[in-house]
C-alpha cells in the first residue's frame, strides 16, 4: 500500500507541476521571466527526485520483508519434515532427507510509471552579430589659410646724407719761465753791530740798555716759475662729409594672405551590433505516459525437507557416474576428472545444478531427479 501511495503521489506531483507550467503566462521577450521559469522547473525536478528516492527506500524495505518471510517459511518447512524413515521405501533403493527448494512463478505485468503530461520548453531569443556602417562625422567645410607671399629684393638706401662737420683744432701751448715775487723787500730791526749785517744796514740805534739795534734792509725774494701758455688758441674748421649709401635686402609683399573654403567629406565607420533574429518562444511538448514491464515473482510452494530417492551403491555404477560427470561438465560445472568416481567436486556441482533448476538437493547426496535431469538412465 505504501508503494502504491508513493507512485500516486509522484505522478500527481508531476502532473500538477507541469499543469502549473502550462498555465503560466510567460512573456517570452522578458529575460527575467525566463530565469524565473527555469528556477521553477529546477525546483519541480528536485521534488520529483525526492519522491523517487522515497520510492526506492520503500522498495528496499519491501524486498527485505519478502526475504525474511521466505526464510521463515523455509525454517517452518524443515521443522515439519515427516517421519524418521522414508515412507513407502522399496528394497534396493536409497533414500535421504533432501531439501526441495521453494518454487516461484514469475509473471510480467505492464504498469504505468508516469502519466502523460506536457513539458514547456522556452526557446530563447536568437541574436546574431552584424556589422553596420555608421556615420562618425558629418560632412563639413573648413577654412584654409593661404599665407602671404613675399619676395626678397636688394635696394640701395641712403644711410647718411651729405653734410659738413666742424673739426675742432686744439690750441697749442708753449712753456714760459718768469720770476715770481715770493716776498717783497722790507726792513727789519736786528740786534748786533752794523758791521755784522753787511751793507744792508740802513741805520743803527742804541737803546737805553746799550744794545745796538740795526735796521736791516731785507731784499725782495723771487723764484723762477715755468708755466704753459697758449701759443695758438683753439679754433675750428669746416670739413665737407660725403653722403653714405648701403645696399640692403628687404622682403616685400608680393601677394597678401587670404583664405579658402575646403569641403570635408563625411566620415563613416563600421561597428559590430547585436540584432534580434528570432524572439523567444514557448514550445509545449506532449510527453506520453511511461509504462514499464514489471516482473513479479510469486511463490507457488515453500521449501520442503522430505525423503527422496538418491543415488547409492546400487545405481552408482562407474558408467552412470561418468555420464553424470560429462553432463555437468558440458553445462559448465567443474567436476575435476571424469573418472566414474563420485567425489566432492561432483556432488557440489550436481547440487548447484539442482538448486538452479528447482530440484531437491542435499549436502552429501545426489537426488534421482537431478540424475534424470542430467540424462542419466537408471
Amino acid at each position: 500500500m505504501n508503494r502504491k501511495f508513493l507512485v500516486i503521489a509522484l505522478t500527481t506531483a508531476i502532473a500538477g507541476s507541469l499543469a502549473g507550467c502550462s498555465s503560466t503566462d510567460w512573456k517570452t521577450d522578458d529575460a527575467a521571466d525566463i530565469k524565473a521559469q527555469k528556477k521553477l522547473i529546477a525546483e519541480q525536478q528536485n521534488q520529483i527526485n525526492s519522491l523517487e528516492s522515497k520510492l526506492k527506500v520503500q522498495d528496499s524495505e519491501l524486498k527485505e520483508k519478502e526475504r525474511a518471510l521466505t526464510t521463515q517459511n523455509s525454517q517452518s518447512a524443515q521443522s515439519t519434515a515427516t517421519g524418521l524413515f522414508p515412507p513407502n521405501a522399496e528394497p534396493g533403493h536409497c533414500y535421504a532427507r533432501i531439501l526441495t527448494p521453494a518454487r516461484y512463478q514469475e509473471t510480467t505485468e505492464t504498469v504505468m510509471v508516469k502519466e502523460a503530461s506536457e513539458r514547456v520548453e522556452i526557446i530563447p531569443a536568437r541574436y546574431e552579430k552584424v556589422t553596420e556602417r555608421v556615420l562618425v562625422k558629418e560632412a563639413s567645410s573648413r577654412l584654409e589659410m593661404i599665407p602671404a607671399r613675399y619676395n626678397t629684393v636688394e635696394e640701395r638706401v641712403l644711410v647718411r646724407p651729405e653734410s659738413k662737420r666742424i673739426e675742432e683744432i686744439p690750441a697749442t701751448y708753449k712753456s714760459v719761465s718768469e720770476q715770481v715775487l715770493v716776498a717783497p723787500a722790507r726792513t727789519e730791526w736786528k740786534r748786533g753791530a752794523a758791521s755784522s749785517f753787511d751793507n744792508n744796514v740802513m741805520q743803527s740805534k742804541t737803546t737805553d740798555t746799550g744794545e745796538v739795534m740795526c735796521l736791516v734792509e731785507i731784499p725782495a725774494q723771487y723764484k723762477t716759475v715755468t708755466r704753459t701758455v697758449v701759443d695758438k688758441p683753439a679754433h675750428t674748421r669746416e670739413i665737407a662729409v660725403q653722403a653714405e649709401y648701403k645696399t640692403i635686402k628687404k622682403t616685400v609683399l608680393v601677394e597678401p594672405a587670404k583664405t579658402r573654403e575646403i569641403p570635408v567629406e563625411a566620415e563613416y565607420g563600421t561597428v559590430e551590433v547585436t540584432k534580434l533574429v528570432a524572439s523567444a518562444q514557448e514550445k509545449r511538448i506532449k510527453i506520453p505516459a511511461e509504462y514499464s514491464e514489471v516482473t513479479k515473482r510469486e511463490k507457488t510452494s515453500d521449501d520442503l525437507l522430505e525423503w527422496r530417492e538418491v543415488l547409492c551403491q546400487v545405481n552408482l555404477t562407474a558408467t552412470n557416474v561418468r555420464t553424470l560427470q560429462s553432463a555437468l561438465q558440458q553445462k559448465g560445472y567443474d567436476v575435476g576428472t571424469i573418472d566414474g568416481v563420485i567425489g566432492k567436486k561432483t556432488i557440489v556441482s550436481a547440487n548447484k545444478f539442482a538448486q538452479s533448476n528447482g530440484l531437491p538437493y542435499g549436502s552429501n547426496y545426489i537426488s534421482i531427479d537431478t540424475a534424470k535431469k542430467l540424462g542419466v538412465s537408471l
